[in-house]
């Protein structure tokens, strides 16, 4: 089991739609799952991103008080998620948004860490915290402070901070307004679904795709992995065989015949 969050830097996976640096959309937002919601009800799984950023600056689908404000939530959006269909992991997260509705929220979660390293940086935090156990935000403002010396001012670390701990609440790992306690997430088949498919898309295949970062989120035992796996099966989301030990999981339709390429180059 990986016993950090860090994924080096890599071309092939900013192909795939990982985003790499120092900051990301956190300096700004929490992971705006409510306009999420609202911007997919309005939109199919087919839309292009041309089309995104119309319904948000031209038509004003989210209600935004200026075009200003409209440009810049349409800018964040796609910083944090991408909006685009040709992006692999908006894709297949779009694609498994329309299939559980119970998932959204932890599937939000893992495209917004695939894509923004500020957040990134507060995963190990997050999972060693144990349920009930309590989360202040200067806690959240040492770890970044650590991970950034001296790069950011007071107010922006607390700024920070809230949007980080707002994107934990908003994924079910912490709950709370000004207080925040460690809870558990909803964990559904289409959320390892999603996170087998992060660690294939990273070159894991296997056994090894039970214990990379991404399962790690989940935090339950291998034999539970296998159990969800399984059920991810039987909806026809995955292909999984788990026999004498061995296991192997197949994504198809997920990826274009380019994009495999690309993958086992």
């Amino acid at each position: 089991m990986d016993s950090t969050f860090e994924i080096p830097a890599c071309r092939k996976l900013e192909k795939f739609g990982y985003k790499f640096g120092q900051s990301g959309a956190h300096s700004a937002r929490t992971m705006m799952f409510d306009e999420l919601v609202q911007l997919f009800s309005s939109l199919s799984d087919k839309a292009s991103k041309s089309e995104y950023v119309d319904a948000i600056v031209e038509s004003n689908l989210l209600n935004k008080p200026s075009k200003k404000a409209r440009q810049l939530t349409a800018r964040h959006l796609i910083d944090l998620y991408s909006l685009d269909i040709s992006t692999p992991i908006f894709r297949v997260f779009r694609q498994l948004w329309e299939r559980d509705v119970d998932a959204r929220r932890l599937l939000a979660l893992c495209i917004c860490l695939a894509r923004d390293p500020l957040l990134r940086g507060s995963v190990d935090f997050i999972l060693k915290k144990h349920a009930g156990e309590s989360i202040v935000r200067a806690e959240m403002e040492d770890l970044l402070n650590v991970h950034n010396p001296d790069r950011f001012s007071p107010a922006s670390l607390k700024s920070f901070a809230q949007n980080i701990n707002g994107t934990w609440t908003n994924a079910g790992y912490l709950k709370g307004k000004a207080y925040k306690i460690r809870s558990l997430p909803v964990i559904t088949p289409t959320s390892i679904t999603f996170c087998l498919f992060l660690g294939y898309l990273e070159g894991l295949s296997g056994q090894r795709l039970f214990n990379s970062r991404w399962t790690n989120l989940l935090g339950l035992p291998i034999t539970e992995l296998t159990k969800l796996a399984t059920a991810a099966a039987h909806r026809g989301q995955i292909v999984f065989m788990n026999a004498g030990g061995i296991k192997e999981v197949r994504f198809e339709g997920f990826l274009t015949a380019e994009e495999e390429a690309l993958l086992h180059e």
